[in-house]
């Protein structure tokens, strides 16, 4: 990997150069027919290609490039998404930059870089003439959006194999062997408008309603239990002297167990106005299930553990709050490691950087794991 450290540097580079942004169908599709064109370079053309159209959202595509070394062995599927957060024209003024160690751009600590590295631990077993198992890669422009459309090619594809790798970033290094559940609710409330000076016995307020839905989500957090319940946004009325008649809420849940997940359930079916004269209605619901630290995902980090102790460090995994298309995977049953990508920081921000030398070792990282896998 040392010896191609230019060569990984400048796909990456190439890599962010290629604005993704999630909401700019046009732009995800330019990406991706690059980011395809690129991995026939770099590896080939696939066995196989199936392209799902994403409709207002990125497509998916899914390659399949089997071992020639293990024609018998398993097959593994990998996932990573094309799509960024950063809006079109963000590289105007945020190019692609190298400091050192340090690598900046709009989307490649998440998850650019991960798909690079991916790409040259699959070179560095072809070079080297490594046993690999086959592999499905599943590319996908809308997770940064919650996977609306890919999540059933997702769920279709991994079933087909017997183990799932995400080359979303680490956390500051560690891999991820755990995920929380996350859910998107949208409460409403509906009031009825009078005048607030002329009549203030009558009506019903939208806004005190959806108060007190604020007061009763916020206190169902039990971060003991790992579940957090966020009002993020919070909406209502039209002028101070009219008693509102809408207001509305849009609620993120984090959850560490499905039993807090029904818990969570539970409270939003319970939820009735204070005014009878008022309504309230719930909407939204789970967008990515838990993924749960199997004895199955334990024993993958354990056996990456082994490869990164014999190239000379030490790997950690950790729980994490954020969600990935692992959670999907992990649904099914099947063992995921997660955070095989990037190692940096600064996801979603100004200060997305990924450490090059910390490329290099995963990609090596990742080319003994799959050696072990076949």
């Amino acid at each position: 990997m040392a010896a191609h450290r230019n060569e990984m540097v400048l796909d990456l580079t190439d890599y962010v150069s290629q604005e993704t942004p999630s909401d700019d169908k046009d732009l995800l599709i330019k990406g991706l027919d690059w980011v395809e064109r690129w991995l026939g370079a770099r590896l080939g053309e696939p066995a196989a290609r199936r392209i799902f159209d994403g409709g207002e959202h990125g497509d998916t595509v899914v390659l399949d490039y089997p071992s020639t070394s293990s024609p018998d062995g398993t097959w593994v599927t990998t996932l990573c998404h094309y799509d960024t957060v950063w809006p079109a024209g963000t590289l105007a003024d945020w190019a692609a930059t190298i400091d050192g160690d340090c690598f900046t751009g709009p989307g490649a600590f998440d998850m650019k870089a991960g798909l690079v590295q991916l790409v040259w631990a699959l070179k560095g077993c072809e070079a080297l003439e490594l046993p690999r198992p086959h592999v499905r890669l599943v590319l996908n422009g809308d997770e940064e959006t919650g996977s609306p459309a890919s999540r059933p090619v997702i769920e279709q594809e991994v079933v087909r194999s017997a183990a799932v790798l995400v080359f979303e970033a680490s956390e500051n290094g560690a891999l991820k062997t755990a995920r929380k559940g996350v859910g998107i609710f949208r409460v409403e409330a509906r009031g009825e408008e009078v005048h607030a000076g002329l009549n203030p016995e009558a009506g019903a307020s939208a806004v005190d309603e959806i108060s007190r839905v604020v007061l009763a989500l916020h206190a169902a957090t039990d971060l003991d239990k790992g579940t957090s319940v966020n009002v993020g946004v919070l909406n209502g009325g039209t002028r101070t002297n009219v008693k509102a008649g809408r207001a509305t809420a849009q609620v993120d849940v984090r959850v560490s167990s499905d039993e807090e997940a029904r818990r969570i359930d539970a409270l939003f079916a319970s939820l009735r106005p204070h005014n009878p004269q008022a309504e309230l209605t719930v909407s939204g619901g789970w967008n990515r299930p838990v993924m749960p630290r199997s004895s199955d995902t334990v024993r993958m980090f354990e056996t990456a553990n082994e490869v990164a102790a014999a190239q000379g460090f030490e790997l950690d995994e950790i729980s994490v709050g954020g969600a990935s298309d692992g959670n999907f995977a992990a649904a099914l049953g099947l063992p995921v490691l997660d955070g095989l990508g990037a190692v940096g920081a600064g996801a979603h921000a100004r200060s997305e950087w990924v450490s090059i030398s910390g490329m290099l070792e995963r990609a090596a990282l990742a080319a003994g794991l799959l050696t072990r896998l076949a």
